[in-house]
């Protein structure tokens, strides 16, 4: 009798609900963890818990558990915030994962393009050098480590710039006349519910004897300067720019391949910014 993959989803904001549903509909018995679980998805079997504190979760299921997938969000941008969410409470969830003698086939931490540094518009893939400048990317680093030492197998997901649904800052900022920077700088991004489904995929190859690799970038097809995507939206949008607000570059200058990702079978439902703000902006109420 086929037994559905037991899945736990730590850190069930709006990534994490997205995989846990999509998991939960490809026959997965998928738990969510957070804090308040009232806006937890009603077919996620709900773990309140504060992935902060060691106390393991009353909730938390005491069968063997085949996935579990971190993808916790800091609570702050600072380097408290980011050591919290993405290492102290990951090595909370592995003291958890020991306390009921749980070995899950591979563990899947959600990551971040920042650990990248490069600033020189060349292409990055899973291959490339990671020596980051800023904090994020350091801490994010380390969070890696974690995982890759945790005694689970363990792949990171590498995701670059997430938008979608609720991540409408840029069409605000061009909304209220922010243009680009003169500099060139070119931009990466993924949609929510792309990064969600290479999440998903992961979990599928893996079941089903796919050999993975430790690392996943999680991008588009198309990594762009910001002036085009700003010049787009504004079209769009049929706003025009004010001289004096300009959009900073936020993480150098660099453009992520997704061709490992793509070599799984996962392809993005939006290749590139134009399909994926296309249908952001059909729900965009300003």
């Amino acid at each position: 009798m086929f037994k559905p993959l037991r899945v736990v989803v730590v850190g069930c904001g709006d990534i994490g609900s997205r995989v846990a549903l999509l998991l939960q509909q490809q026959g997965c018995d998928v738990y969510g963890v957070r804090r308040n679980t009232a806006h937890l998805p009603a077919a996620i079997k709900p773990i309140a818990a504060d992935i902060f504190q060691p106390q393991c979760p009353s909730a938390w299921p005491t069968q063997p558990i085949d996935y579990v997938i971190y993808a916790m969000a800091a609570n702050a941008m600072t380097p408290e915030g980011y050591q919290q969410a993405y290492v102290l409470g990951q090595r909370h969830m592995y003291s958890w994962l020991a306390q009921h003698q749980q070995q899950p086939k591979r563990v899947i931490f959600v990551s971040s393009s920042g650990v990248y540094a490069q600033d020189d518009d060349s292409w990055i893939d899973e291959q490339s050098p990671t020596l980051p400048k800023r904090w994020s990317g350091q801490i994010m680093l380390e969070a890696e480590q974690c995982a890759f030492a945790s005694g689970h197998p363990a792949t990171a997901v590498r995701l670059t710039g997430i938008y979608g649904p609720g991540r409408d800052m840029l069409i605000r900022r061009v909304q209220q006349g922010y243009h680009a920077a003169d500099t060139p700088s070119f931009t990466n991004r993924i949609h929510a519910d792309d990064a969600a489904a290479l999440i998903a995929k992961i979990v599928q190859a893996d079941a089903q004897g796919v050999l993975l690799e430790s690392l996943y970038i999680g991008v588009d097809d198309e990594p762009v300067e910001q002036a085009e995507v700003v010049a787009w939206l504004q079209q769009q949008l049929q706003v025009s720019h004010a001289p004096d607000l300009i959009l900073q570059p936020r993480s150098g200058s660099k453009r992520c391949s997704n061709a490992r990702a793509k070599a799984l079978g996962w392809a993005p439902q939006y290749p590139s910014y134009r399909e994926g703000y296309a249908a952001q902006l059909a729900r965009f109420t300003g």
